[in-house]
């Protein structure tokens, strides 16, 4: 099967991270096929910074989901999901959800550790989004500063793991998610030191991607998940036009 991965973040370098945490949990006959995002901003951090990244997403599915079986949107926040999931076809996960009701899995309640403080409000409305306020036990940030994005795990590893300690022990969460692109793969070098379950983000979400090409579901036709009737668009870019458009 052949899995898109979809950064809608503008730095490559994270893109890179998201393959190889992806690539280390892919079944044989997986292919992931990666893709970044041509415009945007280097790390999506705000609401604003994910609506423009949700519609990104969407251009570049419209573009390629006729080459895929499945596509993960690789944000934490999940931005553009339920509308990709209205008007495409085949399975769309996004990486926060799929981390989260892996973490379901796992435990009774989870927290979210990540890098940046401006990264809290997003999440949580993620969470709320997803129905999963009951299970999340808090979200953990970062309150400092760091030197580059690309590196930021790195860089704040030993931080990262004392918020998720932290998670722990006054939160009382029994499964820490490591989340935000920047930190894909870095659940793997730090489980062993954090005393409950600790989830990849990217990993899940490519894990849940083959399951659901496994399943086979079928395209909704009724419900919210329909594809939209077909209208009039001007100004978009072909691929998404025609999408919309029906043609």
């Amino acid at each position: 099967m052949r899995i898109l991965l979809l950064n809608p973040n503008t730095t490559e370098a994270i893109t890179g991270r998201l393959v190889a945490a992806a690539a280390a949990v892919a079944s044989p006959g997986t292919e992931i096929v990666p893709l970044t995002a041509p415009r945007g901003v280097p790390y999506i951090a705000s609401r604003a910074e994910a609506q423009i990244g949700g519609a990104v997403a969407l251009e570049m599915l419209a573009e390629h989901h006729h080459k895929v079986d499945a596509a993960i949107i690789a944000a934490f926040g999940d931005p553009g999901l339920m509308g990709a999931r209205e008007l495409f076809d085949m399975p769309v996960v996004g990486m926060a959800e799929a981390a989260m009701l892996t973490a379901c899995m796992l435990g009774r309640r989870f927290a979210i550790v990540t890098f940046a403080r401006a990264l809290g409000p997003w999440y949580r409305e993620c969470v709320a989004m997803h129905g999963l306020e009951g299970r999340c036990a808090g979200i953990r940030m970062l309150d400092e500063g760091f030197a580059d994005i690309a590196g930021v795990q790195e860089e704040k590893e030993a931080v990262i793991v004392e918020l998720a300690l932290r998670a722990v022990t006054e939160d009382e969460a029994d499964c820490v998610i490591l989340a935000g692109a920047p930190l894909a793969g870095l659940a793997a070098r730090v489980a062993d030191r954090i005393p409950v379950p600790v989830v990849d983000q990217m990993g899940a979400a490519l894990k849940q991607a083959e399951a659901l090409v496994a399943l086979k579901p079928r395209k909704a036709t009724a419900g919210t998940f329909r594809r939209p009737p077909p209208k009039p668009t001007e100004g978009l870019p072909e691929a998404l036009a025609a999408r919309i458009e029906g043609r």
